[in-house]
């Protein structure tokens, strides 16, 4: 999951989904995944997010961005799917991707859960060797 899900815990609009999901993920209903971007974006966010966070991290694995992270976002950046301003959600889309996550659960839905950003994530995974990513809203899972 990206940050937006977990700040999403104190948003009206996204609080409920994003609430069930953290708590599924307390009860080890599901796996929670990061990646270390979320975790710097964190470090930004106000406190009662941070210190909610910290809460239940100790149930979250979390995965390392590492070169071959790097070189696949670039890949997203390069085919314009999202201009270099917006790295950290082709990050978030290639972490997910290079570690076969089984989903990304996200409510960015300008740069990540959008049907035709998805497609062309895919077709960049498909073309460099990896299977395609699956991409949903909270409230889709």
């Amino acid at each position: 999951m990206d940050t937006s899900v977990i700040g999403g815990c104190f948003d009206k609009e996204f609080m409920v989904d994003s609430r069930k999901l953290i708590n599924q993920i307390e009860k080890k209903i599901r796996i929670g995944v990061i990646s270390e971007i979320t975790e710097a974006e964190l470090k930004l966010a106000p406190e009662k997010v941070r210190n909610h966070f910290e809460s239940y991290r100790e149930n979250l694995k979390v995965l390392k961005i590492t070169s071959e992270v790097e070189e696949l976002a670039e890949l997203y950046l390069k085919d314009k799917i999202v201009n270099s301003k917006y790295r950290s959600d082709s990050l978030h889309i290639a972490c997910s991707t290079v570690y076969k996550v089984d989903l990304l659960v996200s409510w960015n839905f300008k740069h990540i859960v959008n049907y035709d950003k998805i497609i062309k994530f895919n077709s960049v995974n498909l073309k460099n060797g990896y299977l395609p990513l699956q991409i949903y809203s909270p409230k889709e899972v």
